[in-house]
């Protein structure tokens, strides 16, 4: 019998403000507490690293669950939810066995998205 994964196995992130692009400035700045060095070093971090786990995720090695995981719970932190809900989507189709290559592809759709959103804001004045 053919695995069946559908988007309700996991809960997407729920937007804590109005949704106004792929990172959610008003959660990023209650986790920076409102400092802008903070938050322009946390971007630079997670758009580095947002680019490397999901080059690595293209492979599918051993640990792309624990990696997916990981991307999940850092896009949270800055208010990348459409980062995250990718991310959780492919971990649960990598834990249930199913096909990864759409999660895959939406997850490289939402990453650059989110990675276009954070170099413009790390190159405003």
């Amino acid at each position: 019998m053919p695995l069946h994964l559908d988007r309700i196995d996991w809960m997407p992130s729920p937007p804590l403000a109005p949704d106004d692009g792929p990172i959610d400035i008003v959660h990023l700045r209650r986790m920076t507490l409102g400092d802008v060095g903070l938050e322009r070093e946390v971007l630079a971090m997670f758009s580095a690293q947002a680019v490397g786990l999901a080059g690595a995720l293209a492979a599918l090695p051993s640990d792309a669950r624990a990696l997916a995981h990981t991307l999940k719970g850092s896009a949270r932190a800055i208010g990348a939810f459409g980062v995250a809900d990718a991310a959780a989507f492919l971990e649960a189709l990598i834990q249930n066995g199913g096909n990864p290559a759409q999660a895959l592809a939406e997850l490289d759709d939402a990453v650059s998205q989110a990675r276009a959103a954070i170099d413009a804001i790390l190159h405003r004045s």
